[in-house]
């Protein structure tokens, strides 16, 4: 299957020498402009906000599904006589299957395009998040969250892939930072609705309402989604695949991305499927209207992700990311406390700390793959979500075994997973570094000896 094409090879044509001087001026002139590849989008540019605010609604209404029954877990819990083990399966089982499938989903939309297959996979979803309302036990409900999950998997990937295609490098962190945004407002809001309406007239109409907003959000994406200028369809060729997943594996720096992203994601899955349990306990004993407003810290994740743009440019990749992990690490430590005002700044640090990380890791992969991006962002987004799969389920069983300092426990493992991850990647670089330059140093004096 041939690579997603950015542009280069076209441009490099048009700009390469002729041969002879003659054809110069004649017949290679007239048809240089058709080689040039189509203007990418960038800030101020037609386009560029119709896009962004598409990805917007998109990453609003994927959150908004994806974790649509994680506020709701006590009253699962309740309603269905479910441990939170067992009710944390209607998260981890939507999560666990968009990580299964997110990467023939990728290689589809190599042969049908991006926008087409996001727009397939945002309408199955809403579908069947209409339905997840009327599921008549936990099975049934679990089956449900697989199937909608499997679904969202062709949206991830594929837009991340439409990104690096149809933006300027230079902006692209800042429009992934956009459309990770619109995660944490689907996360933030979901949760919120969920809560107040689940108090009021129980989980299920809160999950229609959650239905409901997803639908809103799918409009706005088919109207307002720019078509792709950039993209080449390639077939869908098994062996090809195989080869390009099995590069993108052998990258070293790529296997070290999607570690970090399952890791940042074991954290964040682990605290926010059980913080509901811990919050409706001793010594807080909150409402679930109140529980679900708690999400409204996601507006951190907001500005941090729109912001890793800036902090790669300021920090690095590597220094970016210790900032991210620092930043998690000390949130999971403050939230120990059995003050809410400290575990309220702790969930604020904690999810400050991821988006920041998952931005730069996810718009780190989309700049690093050079052939197969869709099938690179596939990875990642597999490895993100299993991390959040393996994050909700195991973060429960540490709670019940452990309470919520089992939890944290937990997290501070795939924290310092992260750093060692991180750290052995700027070790790496260094010793890349000095190997190259006693090559240039030795290069320099064979041309000055030359030249005296």
């Amino acid at each position: 299957m041939p690579p997603a094409s950015t542009g280069a090879s076209t441009l490099t044509v048009a700009a390469s020498p002729q041969p002879s001087p003659v054809a110069a001026p004649t017949a290679p002139a007239p048809t240089a402009p058709a080689a040039t590849a189509p203007e990418r989008l960038e800030p101020g540019r037609p386009g560029y906000r119709r896009m962004s605010f598409a990805l917007f609604a998109a990453g609003v209404a994927t959150f908004a599904l994806l974790y649509s029954t994680q506020a709701l877990l006590p009253a699962v819990s309740a309603s269905l006589g479910a441990t939170a083990g067992q009710a944390s399966w209607t998260v981890s089982a939507a999560t666990g299957a968009l990580a299964l499938c997110v990467l023939p989903m990728s290689a589809l939309s190599e042969r049908f395009g991006r926008r087409q297959m996001m727009t397939a996979s945002l309408t199955v979803a809403v579908l069947v998040g209409l339905l997840v309302p009327f599921a008549p036990s936990l099975g049934w409900l679990i089956a449900l969250r697989a199937v909608q999950g499997a679904a969202l998997a062709g949206l991830p990937a594929s837009a991340m892939a439409y990104l690096a295609e149809e933006v300027r490098p230079k902006a692209l962190v800042a429009a992934i930072g956009l459309f990770v945004a619109g995660n944490s407002i689907g996360g933030m809001s979901g949760r919120i609705l969920t809560g107040w309406i689940a108090q009021a007239w129980g989980w299920r109409a809160a999950l229609g309402a959650v239905g409901l907003l997803a639908v809103a959000c799918a409009v706005v994406f088919h109207f307002m989604i720019p078509r792709a200028r950039n993209f080449t369809p390639g077939t869908l060729n098994p062996k090809a695949l195989a080869k390009t997943v099995g590069g993108h594996l052998s990258d070293p720096l790529l296997r070290r991305l999607y570690a970090i992203g399952a890791l940042f994601m074991t954290v964040f899955g682990a605290v926010y499927t059980v913080i509901g349990y811990r919050l409706v306990e001793a010594p807080f004993n909150l409402p679930q209207g109140i529980v679900g407003s708690i999400f409204l810290v996601y507006l951190v994740g907001t500005v941090s992700s729109a912001a890793a743009g800036k902090l790669v440019a300021r920090l690095g990749r590597r220094g970016a990311l210790y900032l991210a992990v620092s930043t998690t690490a000390a949130g999971l430590l403050l939230s120990l406390a059995d003050q809410l005002v400290a575990v309220l700044l702790g969930l604020v640090l904690i999810t400050a700390g991821f988006f920041a990380g998952h931005a730069v890791a996810s718009s780190s992969v989309s700049r690093t793959a050079t052939k197969g991006r869709a099938q690179a962002s596939a990875l990642y987004q597999s490895a993100y979500y299993l991390g959040s799969s393996a994050g909700g389920t195991l973060g429960a069983v540490a709670f019940h075994a452990g309470g919520w300092a089992g939890t944290v426990s937990l997290g501070l493992l795939a924290v310092l997973g992260v750093v060692s991850i991180t750290l052995y990647g700027t070790r790496a670089a260094r010793a890349e570094r000095r190997r190259q330059v006693p090559v240039v140093s030795v290069q320099h004096r064979g041309m000055a000896s030359v030249q005296n």
